[in-house]
Parts: structure tokens; C-alpha cells; sequence
């Protein structure tokens, strides 16, 4: 005996119609997926406050949501990011940005050049190895002055070193001193009062623009 299925076909598509109707309706259809952006630092991340500028600045010019994610620390170095890296992998990020040398440079967390370099492209190796879609995008940040730049005697040489294997891997470097050595030495003593880290107000007016430069390329006006 065949059993008539045409009727239950027939309200299982009006279902899914009606559904599918529901959906443009109330706006999800039509809602674009956020691009997703996970921090990867220290405190110049955790403290930093530039993420909401960059997330409206990127958001205007790509005309979508962004959705920026912080994994940082303050006080830590390379060798807890090499612990963080499942953290940073479990946001699945379209795009991660990082700033990982300004305490290995410190004097007394005792991180040598040598293995600052090793750890950076270690933590490397693995976002790409298990991101493989994600733009990674390595940072150098602002100057620092006074004591704190006192007990970071070398990081000029850090700064190098990260940049060496960000670019050995064919990824992208992004420096953010020179915007901030354009500020008179007043002005920037004034920006950065601790000398290590910068006025929100102000870190914000610096470093979104450059990466929304970066991100974007040509797809924002001036």
C-alpha cells in the first residue's frame, strides 16, 4: 500500500518558507558577518584603549561590523603568549595583531634576544600552521622614555628580531614609532606620561588610523 507523501512534503516547504521570510524580516539575511580581530600583547594591548577607535574607524570604512577580541596581559612576555596561543585560536580570527617584545626587552624578566626571537616565531608557526586564513600582522608600538626606557636598553634589537620573522614568513609588520616620534618632545612626554604607556585619547588618534591604513588599504577615502 503506498502512502500519499506529496501533502507532508508540501507543509514541510511552506514551513521552510515561512521561516526563510521570517529571517529577511527581522534583518538576518541581510546582516554581515563581523570581521573578527583578536589583540595579542601586553599591557600597550590590555591598557592600550585603542580598540573601540579602531573597531568604529575600520567598521565606517569597510561598511560592516568589526569585532576586536584582546588576548593581554601586562607584565608578561613572549613566553606566556606561547601559552595563549588556544586562546587566541578559539576566536577564530579573520585577522590577529601583535606586540610581543616590550617586556622580553626589560632587563629583569631575563628573556634573551635569542629566545625572544625563537618564542615570536614559534607562536608564529603555530597561528599560521592552525589559521591558516587569518592575516597576522606583527606591531611595533610607541617609544618609551625615562626609566622604563632605561630598562629596556635593547629593544630596538627586539623590535628587529620580531620583525625578521614576521617577515621571514611573508607576513606583515606594521611600526608605529614614527607617527609617534612626529609629536614634539613635549607633546609626547605629555602622550605617554609613564613612558611606556600612551593616553588612551591619544594611542587611539595614533595607532587606529595607521592599521585601518593597513587593514583596508584603498577601500577607505581620505
Amino acid at each position: 500500500m503506498l502512502i500519499e507523501r506529496r501533502p507532508v512534503y508540501g507543509l514541510v516547504l511552506f514551513l521552510a518558507c515561512l521561516l526563510m521570510l521570517s529571517a529577511v524580516r527581522n534583518g538576518y539575511a541581510d546582516r554581515p558577518v563581523p570581521l573578527k580581530i583578536v589583540a595579542f600583547g601586553t599591557s600597550l594591548t590590555a591598557r592600550g584603549g585603542w580598540q573601540p577607535a579602531l573597531e568604529t574607524e575600520l567598521a565606517t570604512c569597510l561598511q560592516k561590523p568589526v569585532k576586536i577580541e584582546s588576548v593581554a596581559k601586562s607584565g608578561e612576555t613572549s613566553l606566556w603568549a606561547l601559552t595563549q596561543i588556544d586562546r587566541v585560536v578559539a576566536e577564530q580570527p579573520d585577522i590577529i595583531l601583535i606586540e610581543l617584545y616590550a617586556n622580553d626587552a626589560t632587563l629583569h624578566r631575563f628573556v634573551s634576544l635569542a629566545q625572544s626571537r625563537k618564542n615570536i616565531g614559534d607562536i608564529l608557526d603555530q597561528l599560521q600552521q592552525r589559521l591558516p586564513q587569518a592575516r597576522i600582522i606583527v606591531m611595533a608600538m610607541n617609544p618609551f622614555s625615562g626609566l622604563r626606557g632605561l630598562i629596556r636598553p635593547f629593544v630596538d634589537s627586539y623590535v628587529s628580531a620580531h620583525e625578521a620573522e614576521a617577515q621571514k614568513r611573508g607576513l606583515e609588520f606594521v611600526d608605529h614609532r614614527p607617527n609617534w616620534e612626529r609629536l614634539t618632545p613635549d607633546d609626547l612626554a605629555t602622550a605617554i606620561p609613564d613612558g611606556v604607556h600612551p593616553l588612551p585619547d591619544i594611542a587611539s588618534k595614533i595607532i587606529a588610523p595607521e592599521l585601518v591604513k593597513r587593514i583596508a588599504g584603498n577601500n577607505c577615502g581620505e
